[in-house]
């Protein structure tokens, strides 16, 4: 079984910076047009795929009903879409 790491943005930013030597500022501004072109492009039904890292898509949640506690209103909620990652085996390991 993989063990699971937290790895979240500042981490990243962190990672950048030192391994490429700029400062943090400029890691951000990187990081931030990085995931700002994946979610752009995802929305648009592309799919990105970064080698040895992951996939990311959209996932689709089917229409369902729910009904509000309080005034028991049966209401219904369409389609809607998520932003999917599927990381790699070489991630994962």
């Amino acid at each position: 079984m993989a063990k699971t790491l937290n790895f979240n943005k500042s981490d990243l930013v962190f990672s950048i910076s030192r391994k490429v030597g700029i400062s943090e500022s400029v890691a951000i501004e990187c990081v931030d047009h990085l995931f700002a072109e994946i979610i752009s492009n995802v929305a648009l039904d592309e799919n990105i795929e970064i080698r040895s890292f992951g996939i990311f898509s959209k996932k689709y949640i089917r229409p369902r009903r729910f009904i509000n506690p309080k005034t028991q209103e049966v209401s219904y909620l369409g389609e809607t879409s998520s932003l999917h990652f599927k990381p790699s085996q070489k991630l994962l390991s």
